[in-house]
């Protein structure tokens, strides 16, 4: 295995990390930003407040997008047991 080898390992880890958590952050940012400027309009102080519905979003982003990232996550352990498997390392 040489060093080429485990850095497009890493490169594709790296992706895969942006693909599955690109969209909950995001979900979970543009949430937090509208109630924030919700409790900003409204002058409603409460630090709770933006915690049950970042929550539900964060929930139903996964719930939707559930299946597309358990494909992802398979086809890339996968790919990673064929490369290995095609480098010879396997018992």
């Amino acid at each position: 295995m040489s060093e080429g080898d485990l850095a497009s390992f890493a490169r594709d880890a790296l992706i895969i990390l942006l693909k599955l958590a690109g969209p909950v952050l995001v979900v979970g940012l543009i949430v937090g930003l509208v109630v924030s400027m919700l409790q900003a309009l409204t002058q409603i102080n409460e630090s709770t407040l933006v915690f049950i519905p970042k929550l539900l979003a964060i929930c139903a982003t996964i719930g939707i997008l559930g299946g597309f990232m358990m494909q992802t996550l398979g086809d890339y352990t996968r790919s990673v047991f064929d490369q290995i498997i095609a480098l010879g390392l396997a018992p």
